[in-house]
């Protein structure tokens, strides 16, 4: 007769966090995830700020991609339930804008692609 083994789990959650920026960088061994949420605010004085809090997550190459194939499928389901997700309209104005008044340098890749990053 087997004996069953109890193991006891603790889960310990951080508090969520709202990211809309996000930064890749990655050696040989490991990728770096730096979510990043930045915030425009105005401080005491009543001077213009910007508020910058960041989470990393270090992963091993295989893991990430076992990652990027779950947030494939995750994506994909998602768009097959509810719609195809694609850039606002503030999104593809602001871009235009950007690109017009050439305060940031836009290329013809961003504007098919992601404004994270």
């Amino acid at each position: 007769m087997k004996e069953e083994q109890k193991i006891n789990l603790r889960v310990k959650d951080k508090d969520q966090f709202y990211s809309n920026e996000v930064s890749i960088n990655f050696n040989p061994n490991e990728f770096a995830l730096d979510f990043k949420c930045l915030t425009h605010i105005h401080d005491i004085a009543d001077h213009r700020a910007v508020l910058l809090s960041h989470n990393v997550v270090v992963m091993h190459p295989f893991a990430l991609k076992s990652f990027w194939v779950m947030l494939g499928k995750a994506l994909k389901e998602y768009e097959d339930k509810f719609a195809k997700i694609d850039k606002t309209e503030a999104v593809k104005k602001a871009e235009k804008i950007m690109k017009k008044e050439k305060k940031v340098p836009v290329a013809k890749e961003e504007l098919t692609g992601t404004y994270f990053g």
